[in-house]
């Protein structure tokens, strides 16, 4: 079976180790892959937004099976051009990404369907948010409509922030195209929870739990990146909260896309609040969260490929799926100044990390000598799976600090916040 995974991250990476596993698999691609993938796929330099380039190599090398992994790819349609290829796909169709590439329509969609939630209000009209602003009771979080490399979310503690806030997304285009419609909302307060979980539209089948680590330093401190770290599960989500959320949250998005004309088949990710009130969604993403997938899938006793063919294929019922009850911590290796301005070409060391632990490589490649050196914000996901969550964190802070390269930064909290929730449950 040939494979093609669209993407070249640290996700990407985790989900073609995983994708390996399986006898049936003899060729994997990734479009474009990085240096750390080429070790394990063959890496083709078409870029993951290069539609054409994805189907015509696709149609060209007779690949069986697509993965397309993140979320500008699924927005701008891929899932349906190789779809319209007769290749099989796993990812949702370009309307039913719409879930995450447009936080103004799944606000919507969330009210309309009685889905807990922040409450909202949407603008298109600059001067009609920043009149809203002045006057709203504070703190409140201002999100871009669109796809902003998860850096399009910023919380306002003061009017005059989210005064600034609206002025620099509708504006002044920090995020372009994604800020000319923005959603102001209330801000809420509790554990965040990230639950990924495989669809085929039908059937909901939640991944184990997951803690992000948002911001670049350690506090929670810094600005908003891709995520500098996460473990799972996340003590937070207990199966009390993880019934609700089934009942109130995952079974009736689900239902509601389909109600919508927009059957959502793929990974739906579930940004979630757990409020006084009880969980609330924060945002949904339309495919594998980066870095949760470097904790999640490693915990995965079940195949991903024979989940990931049922999932396109409607017949996720009839598959098992099933997680190890062991704990996993991932810390993210970033270059320094991420996720501002940052260098690249830094020769990376990685000393004995890849025997302590899986290391999956988010921005890495080769220079002209062939030494693997950075080449993005974040770097490489250093991630251990253990009995225990304080096991797992111990273990990837011991593998991640075998790594050098100039200008390395990395949090050194991750895991903080969930162990002291889990003190708290222990007591």
């Amino acid at each position: 079976m040939k494979i093609m995974v669209v993407g070249g991250g640290g996700r990407e990476h985790a989900i073609i180790r995983k994708l390996r596993e399986n006898p049936s698999v003899t060729e994997i691609f990734a479009l474009p892959g990085n240096a750390g993938i080429a070790q394990d796929a063959t890496c083709v330099n078409v870029k993951a937004t290069d539609i054409d380039g994805i189907v015509n190599f696709a149609v060209g090398q007779g690949i069986e099976f697509a993965v397309v992994a993140p979320d500008d790819p699924l927005a701008m349609g891929a899932v349906d051009a190789l779809h319209a290829k007769g290749i099989p796909c796993f990812g949702p169709v370009a309307k039913a990404a719409q879930i995450e590439s447009s936080k103004a329509f799944a606000k919507q969609m969330m009210k309309k369907y009685g889905i807990p939630t922040a409450a909202f209000e949407v603008f298109e009209d600059a001067q009609a948010a920043l009149d809203y602003v002045r006057g709203v009771k504070c703190p409140v979080v201002v999100k871009a409509d669109g796809l902003a490399l998860g850096k399009g979310v910023l919380i306002c503690r003061t009017n005059a922030e989210a005064e600034e806030a609206v002025r620099s997304m509708m504006l002044e285009n920090r995020f372009g195209s994604s800020g000319a419609t923005i959603v102001v909302e209330e801000f809420l307060e509790g554990p965040e929870v990230s639950v990924l979980a495989f669809t085929d539209g039908n059937v909901v089948r939640p991944m184990t739990s997951s803690m992000d680590h948002k911001r670049a330093n350690d506090g929670d401190e810094g600005l908003n990146t891709g995520g500098m770290g996460t473990i799972a599960p996340n003590p937070y989500y207990t199966p009390e909260v993880a019934q609700r959320c089934m009942q109130e949250i995952f079974l009736p998005t689900i239902r509601a896309m389909k109600a919508e004309g927009r059957t959502f088949k793929g990974c739906l990710y579930f940004g979630l609040m757990i409020t006084a009130d009880g969980p609330k969604v924060i945002e949904y993403n339309c495919r594998f969260g980066d870095p949760e997938t470097q904790v999640v899938l490693p915990l995965l006793k079940s195949d991903l490929f024979d989940i990931m063919r049922a999932v396109e294929n409607g017949t996720l019922a009839d598959v098992d799926v099933q997680f190890s009850d062991a704990s996993a911590c991932c810390v993210m290796l970033a270059s320094g100044g991420y996720p501002e301005s940052y260098e690249k070409g830094k020769v990376i060391d990685l000393g004995k990390a890849p025997e302590m632990a899986e290391v999956f490589h988010s921005g890495t490649g080769r220079n002209a000598d062939g030494e693997l050196v950075t080449a993005g914000g974040r770097v490489l996901g250093v991630c251990c799976v253990r009995d225990t969550l304080r096991e797992a964190v111990s273990a990837a802070y011991a593998a991640a600090n075998q790594v050098r390269f100039d200008k390395l930064h990395m949090r050194t909290d991750i895991g903080a916040r969930a162990l002291a929730g889990l003190n708290k449950t222990e007591e």
